[in-house]
């Protein structure tokens, strides 16, 4: 029997076979968001080559500045005193290492306002609000370090300092590139009440406000929660802070500037690179065995910083990109998410200090703080690399932002239901060792009574 092919194939005509080099053309031409990665390259470099100064300055004024402050932590007797519980150091450390990240921080800022050149001398400084933001947040810290505020208190600093960012607008255009689909542009009638209109921007402003409050708050107390061993936290922000600076250089080279005069293309890169210098002035001497602690003070201002410049991806409404830089700061998130859902299983308030974090359990595991510490670089190494490779993909190939949204779904998904299921597993083992207490209770008393109520043995005859 003879078997034909349909018409319909029959009919088509057989394409020409074509070259690699004929079709890469073509791909380019359906994807004309791609940008060339050696252009990336070069202007990645030059933006880098110009903003060095700000890293130079925050790195050596830390550098220096940090043995100084902890001799005035001596002096003042602002020192941790080990405890047989949580903090295993064998001998009393200062505190108030944040004041001098402070310092440092403030000193590339201001290295930023008068060293920079060229074109990048026409970009926007790093606003006023996120400089009134930081030292808001370091004061705070600071007055918590030598008098021990009230939780309240810290919130209420924390608060000042989303206040601060949001009377500029900082991290309102990630909520209004997230709500825009579904509310319109910003100029658009919501509601009315009367006479008065209500358009979408104020539903996004006030939606914003409130998503700052959240995420300065969260940010801050997760990288104070991360905070418990010798250079965790300075070195864990120190990798963070090359994942913000990859994408802050991307977008640098990416991203159209309609106004320099307005756009924070040149804050990412400077805040990002303050950052970097400051942990590694840091880290030299909060490094095992360290001599200095940062205390709430460089604590709470590295979460603030660190959630600061990862709304700031978010300026042009692109929300992707800032959960791309939430991916970087997985391990604070992860641990305070740990923590949250462990004492609200366990029944007892959140601001119950225990030995159930990340770094504890780790340490338990290696027995070492130097093996612990360097296995938490690794996990944020690789938090940090999954972020920046979202944010590339994104930038350099325009991938549909549903993409992105699926593996943050995902990936903060795993983390909650590792909480719970951690969380669950710890109170089942908490109430079996209660359960094996009162067991134990029980006998002893039974065999205490069974001993005093036996009579004594009696000569008398009857």
């Amino acid at each position: 029997m003879e078997h034909r092919l349909p018409k319909r194939l029959l009919q088509r005509e057989v394409p020409d076979i074509m070259s690699p080099q004929e079709l890469l053309p073509k791909f380019e031409a359906l994807s004309p968001a791609v940008v060339p990665v050696h252009t990336v390259f070069v202007d990645a470099v030059e933006m880098l080559n110009v903003f060095a100064p700000v890293f130079i300055a925050g790195f050596l004024i830390t550098l220096a500045a940090t043995p100084v402050v902890r001799r005035l932590a001596l002096i003042v007797g602002v020192i941790d005193i080990p405890d047989a519980h949580r903090k295993h150091h064998k001998a009393p450390v200062a505190y108030l290492g944040g004041l001098a990240v402070f310092i440092g921080f403030m000193a590339a800022m201001l290295v930023s306002s008068v060293a920079v050149d060229g074109e990048s001398a026409d970009l926007a400084p790093v606003p006023i609000s996120i400089l009134v933001g930081a030292t808001t947040i370091a004061l705070t810290g600071l007055a918590d370090d030598i008098w021990k505020w009230d939780a309240r208190l810290k919130i209420a600093g924390q608060l000042v300092a989303a206040a601060a960012l949001a009377y500029s607008n900082i991290g309102i255009g990630a909520v209004t590139g997230f709500l825009q689909p579904f509310f319109g542009p910003a100029n658009e009638e919501l509601f009315h009440v009367g006479s008065m209109v209500i358009l979408t921007g104020t539903l996004y402003y006030w939606v914003g406000t409130a998503f700052l409050g959240f995420v300065i708050i969260g940010g801050c107390n997760a990288a104070n929660l991360i905070d418990g061993l010798d250079g965790l936290l300075t070195g864990t922000t120190a990798i963070m802070s090359s994942g913000f600076l990859a994408i802050s250089l991307l977008l640098a080279s990416t991203v159209m500037i309609e106004d320099p005069s307005t756009s924070f293309v040149g804050v990412r890169v400077a805040l990002s690179l303050a950052l970097l210098g400051t942990m590694l002035g840091f880290l030299p001497w909060n490094f095992n065995p360290a001599v200095i602690f940062l205390g709430d003070c460089g604590s709470l201002l590295i979460g603030y910083l660190c959630v600061t410049t990862i709304l700031l991806f978010g300026e042009q409404g692109a929300p992707s990109l800032v959960v791309a830089g939430f991916i970087i700061f997985g391990l604070p998130i992860t641990d305070t998410t740990l923590a949250i859902i462990r004492r609200k299983v366990a029944g007892v308030p959140m601001s119950t200090p225990d030995a159930q974090h990340i770094h504890h359990q780790i340490k338990r595991l290696f027995g070492s703080v130097k093996k612990s510490v360097f296995a938490l670089y690794g996990i944020t190494f690789i938090f940090t690399v999954i972020g920046v490779a979202i944010a590339s993909v994104l930038l350099l190939t325009g991938t549909r932002v549903l993409v992105v949204y699926s593996i943050g779904i995902a990936f903060f998904g795993f983390v909650i239901s590792v909480a719970v299921k951690i969380a669950l597993i710890q109170r089942a083992q908490s109430e079996l060792a209660d359960q094996e207490l009162q067991t134990a209770r029980e006998s002893i008393s039974a065999r205490t009574s069974t001993q005093t109520s036996t009579p004594a043995s009696s000569d008398q005859p009857a």
